[in-house]
C-alpha cells in the first residue's frame, strides 16, 4: 500500500465517467481510475502486482459474507456501507501490457438512480483528504459530499449537472488540497457517454463524437472538475 500511494503521488492517471443508456431510462454507470503509467513503476511493486488480475467484487454479496464484522461497526459506518450495496468493483492489472485500472460501477433501472454513484464518489471526503490535504476536516461529519450530481433523461433530452451544495465547505476542501496540486495537475477527468440515439445537439462546444453520433467524450483536468464541477455540466438532445 505504501509503494502504491507513492506511485499515485508522482505518475498522473485519468478518471472516467462513463455511461451506457437506454431508451428506457436504464444503463449502466462507471468511474474507472487508469494506472497504466504506475506500471512503468514496475521495480517499485511487489510481487502481487506482478501477476494479471480481472476480478469483480459484487459489494452486496461482500457485505452479506462480512455481515457479522461489518454489525460491529458503528452505525455511521455501516450506513455509509450500506449505500454502496448496489455497487460493483473491478479490478484489472496485466503486467505484460502495462495495464491497470480499478473501476466501480452500478446497473440502474432509471436515470435517478445514476445519481448514487456519483453522489457516493463525489462526496467521499477520504478520497479528497488523500489527494494532499493538510486541513482536517475528517472530523465534521458534513465535511464531505460538498459536490452532487443530478442526472435527468425525458423525451429525448438528457441533463448532467454537477453542483457545489455548500460553498463555504467547499471552499475549506479546495484550501485543503493546495499542497497536491503539483502531481493533481496532470490528472484528468474524461466522460464519455453513449445514448440510444444520434446526439442532435450538445452544450460543450469541444466535445468529441462517435462515427455513428451516439456517443460524446468530453475531457477536463482534474483539477479544474474539483473547483468548479459547471466545467462538465452537459446538456444532450437526441434525434427523434
Amino acid at each position: 500500500m505504501f509503494v502504491f500511494v507513492i506511485a499515485l503521488t508522482t505518475v498522473s492517471c485519468q478518471f472516467t465517467e462513463t455511461m451506457v443508456l437506454n431508451e428506457d431510462g436504464s444503463g449502466r454507470i462507471s468511474i474507472s481510475m487508469d494506472m497504466k503509467e504506475m506500471m512503468a513503476f514496475g521495480d517499485m511493486m511487489d510481487d502481487s502486482t506482478k501477476v494479471k488480475v480481472d476480478t469483480i467484487i459484487s459489494m452486496k454479496d461482500f457485505l452479506a459474507e462480512k455481515r457479522d464484522s461489518i454489525s460491529a461497526l458503528s452505525k455511521a459506518e455501516q450506513e455509509r456501507l450500506k449505500k454502496i450495496e448496489k455497487f460493483s468493483f473491478h479490478t484489472f492489472m496485466d503486467p505484460e501490457t502495462n495495464e491497470m485500472y480499478f473501476d466501480v460501477f452500478i446497473d440502474f433501472k432509471n436515470i435517478e438512480e445514476a445519481d448514487e454513484l456519483m453522489n457516493a464518489f463525489e462526496g467521499s471526503g477520504d478520497f479528497m483528504q488523500g489527494m494532499g490535504s493538510d486541513t482536517t476536516v475528517e472530523n465534521d461529519p458534513s465535511s464531505g459530499g460538498m459536490v452532487a450530481v443530478k442526472f435527468k433523461f425525458k423525451n429525448g433530452k438528457f441533463t448532467r449537472d454537477a453542483y457545489i451544495k455548500d460553498k463555504a465547505k467547499h471552499q475549506v476542501q479546495m484550501d485543503s488540497l493546495k499542497n497536491g496540486e503539483s502531481f493533481m495537475g496532470g490528472m484528468i477527468y474524461k466522460l464519455k457517454y453513449t445514448f440510444p440515439r444520434k446526439i442532435v445537439k450538445s452544450s460543450v462546444d469541444d466535445a468529441r463524437y462517435s462515427m455513428d453520433g451516439r456517443t460524446i467524450e468530453i475531457q477536463r483536468t482534474f483539477l479544474e472538475y474539483l473547483r468548479d464541477p459547471d466545467v462538465l455540466d452537459l446538456e444532450i438532445e437526441l434525434e427523434n
